[in-house]
């Protein structure tokens, strides 16, 4: 269950009937999360919550977020404090706190044109139902330009079959929250603060397909602090999460070469964390075996990497 500080523009822990929860993890981004506030703010359609998740910021973005409550800005904005766990925990605090049918994750570096929420929630109500988890659509750069290609010209699709079929560059996950709900949650490792997000994507991709939006919902840009541009380091510190979640593709990847680079991977992740039991406990032994020079190759550049950065 959530612990921390929660508080909402409407009173504690106050919700309105909103479709759409918007919630944005933050970590010590005062500095540039009015950008994300100001867009909301201009939204065309205001059926949304705003679901702050500050993971530990030693900041003021508390002292931010009560004056923007106290601002006539038409939507509720809930505020939830907790202890600095990494991106993949605020994500599972999110879930438990969102009570809408819809959710999107909005970094606290990027921001939604003008029109997001109508879009988003226009596009559910006219084509949702129980068949679909939720909704892919575009990101974008600040210019305008969609982040690696576009989505198919289809109704729907799963993750998976969009990037195995050549598609390329992030794209914007809107999900049903009892959906996201339903499977289990990012897994905590002592001393380690990420798990890859996709490993509960992955899941849903199991059981639903995701209906197809071929319009832009977020405006993206890659912070030099960020996650995105700092994956070796992430590599280097969080090898067991890694681990985790290559152990989850091994289940469920298609292709000689998929299956295998995934084992690469977990060869690697496992050298950094020291775990001799890696063999035995991958779902295929085979590849994770022949896999080997390879992964110990990937963890010398990842070592190599992180040495160069200290």
């Amino acid at each position: 269950m959530a612990t921390g500080v929660l508080f909402g523009k409407y009173g504690k822990g106050g919700l309105n009937l909103a479709t759409l929860t918007v919630f944005t993890p933050t970590y010590n981004r005062a500095y540039i999360l009015n950008q994300c506030y100001e867009s909301l703010v201009r939204q065309t359609c205001k059926d949304f919550v705003w679901l702050i998740i500050d993971d530990g910021s030693t900041d003021n973005t508390k002292e931010l977020v009560k004056k923007w409550m106290k601002e006539d800005n038409e939507f509720e904005i809930r505020y939830h404090y907790k202890k600095n766990g990494g991106m993949h925990t605020g994500h599972n605090t999110a879930y438990e706190l969102i009570a809408t049918e819809l959710n999107v994750c909005v970094d606290s570096d990027d921001f939604m044109p003008d029109n997001a929420v109508e879009l988003i929630t226009g596009f559910w109500k006219k084509n949702g139902s129980d068949k679909y988890s939720g909704i892919i659509a575009l990101d974008v750069y600040k210019n305008g330009e969609v982040i690696g290609c576009r989505l198919p010209d289809k109704k729907s699709t799963t993750l998976g079959r969009f990037y195995d079929n050549g598609g390329k560059g992030d794209k914007k996950l809107i999900y049903r929250t009892d959906i996201i709900n339903s499977y289990p949650k990012y897994p905590e490792f002592k001393n380690e603060k990420f798990v890859p997000l996709d490993y509960k994507y992955l899941l849903a991709d199991q059981d639903y397909e995701l209906l197809i939006l071929n319009e832009a919902v977020c405006m993206v840009e890659y912070m030099e602090d960020g996650s995105s541009m700092n994956m070796f380091r992430q590599y280097y510190k969080n090898p067991r999460g890694f681990a985790f979640a290559r152990k989850v593709h091994m289940k469920y990847d298609k292709g000689f070469m998929k299956k295998f680079k995934t084992c690469i991977h977990y060869v690697s992740s496992s050298f950094i964390s020291n775990n001799k039991s890696f063999i035995s406990e991958s779902p295929n032994k085979l590849f994770t075996v022949f896999a080997i020079p390879f992964g110990a190759c990937l963890y010398g550049l990842i070592k190599y990497n992180n040495k160069e950065r200290v």
